[in-house]
């Protein structure tokens, strides 16, 4: 299943397809390189249920086949999937490169790099930890069926039902899967194994009644117009006896086997540690950056960017007047600076809620001066669920479905408001929402004329290096900053976060490093609290090479705009640029400087 979630991650709105009923005419419909893609594509994203659901664009429709059901995670499905890709992978060769041009030669670039991508990571069947404390089915699956799966009435409310007793099944499968892991070598730190268990135990621990899956479905029932008392309380026992027949005693064999492991597990961070695991890394910094940087390579480019912004941070505190102390201790001075931190209570949950919002009008007011597209889809800024925000980031993007039936979504983690005081937030909301995340995911989903594939492309260096770039927008030409040195401050203190990531995420993987170092480092150039830390360097542990996507990203993009800049001089024009850049959709870095280079040629033919 883990190749088909990747898999899926890129094929988010293929379903817009299936809804105009064009499946079959994109199978019989002859040669064309976009035909072809949509075919293949298609193909893969039927066999995602939860990614149907996400897209929110045939739920509840009479072509709805999919939304009382959850995937197969078996290893057959893998194989079955791998040998799909396979074929789809050598079909693609018979359209192209040669004779392609345009947006159709784009468009086999990407799809090629995209596919070879997946084949290198499929190499691993064990490349992974499968059930963690922050990802796999026993966080995701719950999450997706309280906030992803909509109830509008008797029907989606029984096919609610259906999915939590698919819940049931879709954890043995992982059982199995995870037991596989372990015979092949592969086993999370113990560390690792702690938190995961604590997580599972803490989801299971008020029993059937007190489970967020049947706990939250009251209040979602009643807004369903004509269902009778009965039916209400008739779909509730349902959902309990699924989730005390089948889920409760599958996070109850997880627990066990993962108690099981931890007699055999090591204290290793890195993911060297397990067989293959070099190779594992290797291809996994590939992935997330797609280039060819090697560890040590982007390990120095962190030491050299640390330092950099170590020298700008420190410039803004002495002209602020905050001299003593180390800059660390600075950093945490302010961190706990009573007039920053907003009550941890609800009152002041709900005020840096509401100075989220504010500040988000304020980017959007100024927007169109720097792009020419802005986004139609709407943005809800939220808090992180409460059952999972123990080991969830300080924030986080979900995008928003095709039809319009869910917004886009800045999540907050609001467990303690001192882990972000106000002066860390601008830029915060600034890379998960406007002009970051959503600007970007938006742009995708307007495209038109190209495969379906390349408006949700999931390249990690594209997106969250543009999410990185849109801080620094923010301030370095949108002035959002002119009367706010403290914000600024908290802008260099997000980009050392990610410098940082460089340094400790090839640190542990490939340096062996151990947790406790990477935690000191981080630690000490960040200023940021312990328990912030933890969290992200357990994160970077499960994740190998996931966090080295941002940087190389933003600095990519900043790379192709000063060659843009100096090469058009005057005729620079800013907003092409953003449009250049997003307006094609998320790409390989390399694919992406191709693209700069045709628009500044094209700019040069204007003048000429």
């Amino acid at each position: 299943m883990k190749l088909v979630l990747k898999i899926a991650g890129g094929l988010s709105a293929l379903l817009l397809a299936a809804l105009f009923g064009l499946y079959t005419w994109f199978w019989w419909k002859p040669v064309g390189i976009n035909n072809y893609i949509n075919k293949a594509t298609i193909s893969f994203a039927l066999d995602s249920p939860e990614l149907m659901t996400q897209l929110g664009m045939i739920d509840n429709t009479p072509l709805d086949f999919h939304s009382g059901k959850l995937a197969d995670y078996t290893k057959a499905a893998d194989d079955k999937t791998l040998a799909k890709l396979r074929k789809a992978r050598a079909g693609l060769d018979k359209y192209g490169p040669e004779g392609l041009e345009g947006q159709e030669l784009l468009s086999y670039q990407i799809v090629a790099w995209f596919f070879d991508d997946l084949l290198r990571d499929a190499e691993f069947e064990h490349g992974s930890y499968r059930v963690n404390q922050i990802s796999g089915v026993t966080v995701n699956l719950p999450q997706f069926l309280t906030d992803t799966h909509v109830i509008i009435n008797e029907k989606s409310a029984k096919r609610y039902v259906s999915r939590v007793k698919e819940f049931g099944r879709v954890l043995k499968e992982v059982h199995a899967r995870v037991e596989d892991d372990r015979a092949a070598g592969v086993i999370p730190p113990d560390f690792i194994i702690d938190k995961t268990i604590a997580g599972m135990q803490a989801f299971i621990e008020g029993g059937a009644a007190g489970n967020v899956l049947v706990a939250t479905l009251p209040a979602r029932l009643d807004k369903v117009e004509g269902l009778s008392a009965d039916q209400k309380a008739d779909l509730i026992a349902q959902t309990t006896e699924a989730v005390e027949t089948g889920v409760i005693p599958g996070y109850e064999a997880l627990i066990a086997l993962m108690t099981e492991m931890r007699t055999d597990a090591t204290h290793d961070a890195g993911i060297w540690h397990v067989p293959g695991g070099d190779e594992i890394y290797a291809v996994a910094l590939k992935s997330n950056t797609t280039t060819d940087m090697t560890a040590d390579e982007i390990h120095a480019l962190g030491l050299s960017e640390v330092a950099r912004i170590e020298a700008e941070m420190e410039a803004i505190l002495v002209a602020s007047g905050r001299t003593e102390g180390t800059l660390p201790e600075r950093i945490d001075a302010l961190m706990t600076d009573p007039e920053e931190v907003f009550p941890n209570d609800d009152a002041g949950r709900q005020q840096m809620l509401d100075y989220l919002v504010e500040l988000n009008d304020e980017v959007m007011a100024k927007a169109s001066d720097y792009f020419i597209t802005l986004p139609t889809q709407p943005l809800e800024i939220v808090r992180v669920p409460e059952y999972s925000q123990d080991s969830s980031p300080g924030g986080y993007y979900t995008q928003p479905a095709l039809d319009g039936s869910r917004p886009g979504r800045f999540y907050i983690n609001l467990k303690n408001t001192a882990d972000n005081p106000k002066w860390t937030l601008p830029t915060l909301l600034y890379h998960e929402a406007a002009p970051g995340h959503h600007f970007q995911i938006s742009a995708a989903q307007l495209i038109t004329g190209v495969p379906m594939i390349r408006k949700f492309s999931p390249f990690n260096a594209y997106t969250e290096g543009w999410a990185l770039y849109a801080e620094r927008l923010a301030s370095t030409d949108m002035g959002m900053y002119t009367d706010d040195p403290l914000g600024d401050l908290g802008r260099l203190k997000a980009e050392m976060f990610r410098a940082v990531r460089l340094v400790v995420d090839t640190g542990m993987h490939a340096k062996h490093w151990s947790r406790e170092e990477a935690i000191a480092y981080m630690r000490e150039k960040t200023g940021m609290t312990e328990e912030e830390v933890v969290r992200e360097i357990e994160r970077y542990v499960v994740w190998p090479g996931q966090a080295t996507a941002y940087k190389t990203g933003q600095l990519a993009i900043l790379k192709a705009r000063a060659r843009a800049e100096a090469e058009l001089g005057d005729t620079f024009d800013l907003r092409q640029f953003h449009e250049t850049v997003l307006g094609n959709g998320a790409m390989p870095l390399g694919i992406l400087d191709e693209v700069v280079d045709d628009w500044i040629a094209a700019e040069k033919a204007k003048g000429g």
